[in-house]
Parts: C-alpha cells; sequence; structure tokens
C-alpha cells in the first residue's frame, strides 16, 4: 500500500494480515480525504486518533498532509509494531504520533490530556463495537466540540439513530463495495 497524499505521498506502507484486518482500499481512502477535504480539515492543526489502528495507514496519511499529532490505538502486538515500524520508516518525528497496544475499552475509560479534532474508528467486523467504542470515546472527552469522527465498516451496520452518537450531526453516509464510511460532526 502507498501514501496517497501529502510529504509521504508514493512511500510504501505494511498493511497487516489475517482475520479482521481490511487495510483501506486506495479508492476508499482518496473519498475519505476528498470527503474531509471538502469538510474543511485543516490538518495543521488537528489532533487525530485511529482507533482499531491496524496498520494505521489514515492517521499515517494525516501526518503525511502535516497532522500535528496522531495516536493510533492497537490492541494487538504485531499490528501496533507494524505501525511503529512504518512510522520509523517514514522518518515521522516521535513527538508527532504516539502508538498505543492496550485494549481499546481500557484506553478510552481513561481521560485524555485532550481531546481530538478528527476520530478514525474501523472496528473489526462483525463484532457490533462502533457503538460501545464511540459512547466511550464521546463519555470520557476523546471527542472534540466540532470533531469529524469517521466510520469505516461493513455495508450492514447503519449509523444509530439514538443515544449520545445518534446527537452528533451525521454529514456523510457512503457505500463503497462492502464498506460504508460514516462521518459525523461531534
Amino acid at each position: 500500500m502507498r501514501v496517497i497524499g501529502g510529504q509521504y505521498k508514493g512511500r510504501r506502507i505494511l498493511t497487516c494480515e489475517g482475520p479482521g484486518y481490511r487495510p483501506a482500499t486506495m479508492r476508499v481512502r482518496e473519498s475519505i480525504f476528498s470527503m474531509l477535504a471538502a469538510r474543511g480539515v485543516d490538518f495543521a492543526k488537528a489532533r487525530v486518533i485511529d482507533l482499531f489502528a491496524g496498520s494505521g495507514s489514515l492517521a499515517i496519511e494525516c501526518l503525511s498532509r502535516g497532522a500535528r499529532m496522531a495516536w493510533f490505538v492497537e490492541k494487538n502486538p504485531k499490528a501496533a509494531a507494524l505501525i511503529r515500524r512504518n512510522l520509523s520508516e517514514l522518518k515521522v518525528d516521535k513527538g508527532f504520533a504516539r502508538v498505543v497496544c492496550k485494549d481499546l475499552f481500557g484506553v478510552l475509560s481513561g481521560k485524555p490530556d485532550r481531546p481530538f479534532d478528527l476520530v478514525f474508528i474501523d472496528p473489526p467486523y462483525g463484532k457490533d463495537l462502533l457503538v460501545p467504542a464511540l459512547e466511550k470515546a464521546l463519555e470520557n472527552g476523546w471527542i472534540a466540540d466540532g470533531a469529524l469522527v469517521l466510520a469505516e465498516v461493513e455495508i450492514s451496520v447503519a449509523p444509530p439513530e439514538e443515544g449520545p452518537i445518534a446527537e452528533m450531526e451525521l454529514s456523510t453516509d457512503r457505500e463503497y463495495g462492502q464498506t460504508r464510511i460514516i462521518i459525523w460532526r461531534n
């Protein structure tokens, strides 16, 4: 897989293989970053968190575009090591990226130093983790007011119609093959 934009454009990043890992295709990543640009994301001012990071391709794309901070939350030690390797090979300054190799719900149970402006969530398919993860993130202040939250889920997952997530403004709900991209503004 290659980075599609910014200072690392064209650079190769390694991706995770195995059950539950589905790195975003180039077409989907291009669409995601086009949608984010259309919604006025200023990457130079953005604090980004990638929940269920996998290979970290989405947050790496943000760093490539100048994001000032990106967190990668991935509980699988092999995947977390792969993210660290990608960051090292891209020569990303350690002050701009943090890889957290812990269970997501353990991380979200605490409070962040500061909330994040751009939140990616790509939970494993078939596990019904989107709602509980986002509710925990909202409850504990991980998502800034005005932040964009982008979910990449299987086509059968619809945006929740009640609860804390439904209180966010639904901005986009698009389908790409077997993938659904949902964007909310908090």
